[in-house]
């Protein structure tokens, strides 16, 4: 199990706007964006501790991961993605749902350092901070460095494409690391949208399809919760049971929205303590999401921090 903590900001990863399109610049480098869990690992006297995007302590969660980080000779903090590859070396969130403790497909792909034998990197130039990264990571089949592409991000965007990955990074080659902060110097370009989505409710179940028929979704809006739709695909029989189960719990007779959202006769409401990551094809009018698709639970996602994500436009 996770357990709470609180990590100091020094120990919060950077975070990244997203933005509409890829572009080329000598001034940034480009990386692939891995499709996990975002991961801060703080090795010390060869003891490891794994902490998620909220802070909760999960290097029990991980031990394959932890025990190979133990190989780090110096004492770091890092940032990373802990991923579960598919048998091209692709990573796949989907793949995480199950792969706790399974050495075989998870990987920590990692891409910045942040201290080093209790120096302070964080205002280094992010190529100098990724050179030493390099030096000290050591050679395992779970840990990957993260490699960067100077100037041309328009074609790995495209290589991205081509091979299914979720997007790519943009980096401004000379920018800080600032802990605990979205910046602009950080950029992410998916090749599809996606959005993290707190379950709220669930519908009936229809046809032959047991446990539920559909996720009701919701998003923070200042104070309040606002409806962008319903997902109905995308589950394996083993997510249903698994989600089935945790919503039970969580039942509860009020709606968490002002308005009236569609199928509230057959809905059963939940208290919004999960958050899924959801695929889909297209903002309505309405500001609901098009041909949704489940991907899975985000365990390291806070609901309350979970707010429409708006692309911004490129930079150049």
């Amino acid at each position: 199990m996770a357990r709470p903590s609180k990590v100091p900001k020094s120990l919060q990863p950077m975070l990244a706007t997203l933005i509409d399109a890829p572009f080329d610049s000598k001034d940034w480098v480009f990386e692939n964006k891995w499709d996990g869990f975002r991961l801060v690992a703080k090795i010390e006297n060869r003891s490891v501790t794994l902490y998620s995007r909220s802070g909760l302590i999960v290097s029990d969660n991980y031990k394959p991961i932890a025990k190979a980080l133990e190989r780090v000779k110096r004492d770091v903090v890092i940032d990373g993605e802990l991923v579960a590859v598919d048998n091209r070396g692709v990573s796949r969130f989907q793949l995480l749902q199950n792969a706790q403790n399974t050495a075989a497909s998870l990987q920590y792909c990692v891409f910045d350092i942040m201290f080093l034998d209790g120096q302070d990197l964080r205002a280094l130039p992010l190529v100098e901070r990724k050179a030493r990264l390099k030096m000290v990571l050591p050679k395992d089949p779970l840990l990957h460095y993260s490699a960067h592409r100077p100037e041309h991000g328009k074609r790995l965007f495209q290589d991205a494409e081509k091979l299914g990955l979720e997007g790519i990074m943009a980096k401004r080659a000379e920018s800080r690391y600032i802990s605990g902060a979205r910046s602009k110097d950080w950029l992410k370009i998916k090749t599809a949208k996606r959005q993290e989505a707190v379950i709220v409710g669930f519908t009936a179940p229809r046809r032959t399809r047991p446990r539920f028929g559909a996720l009701v979704l919701a998003v923070r809006a200042g104070k309040a919760w606002r409806y962008v739709g319903h997902v109905g695909t995308g589950f394996s029989h083993a997510m249903l049971e698994e989600l089935y189960a945790k919503m039970v719990s969580l039942r509860t007779i009020k709606s968490p929205f002002r308005q009236r959202v569609k199928d509230e006769a057959l809905t059963t409401w939940v208290k919004p303590k999960l958050v899924a990551e959801v695929k889909f094809t297209e903002w309505t009018s309405g500001g609901e999401m098009r041909h949704p698709a489940f991907l899975g639970l985000r365990e390291d996602k806070r609901p309350l921090n979970v707010v429409l994500e708006k692309e911004k436009h490129a930079p150049i």
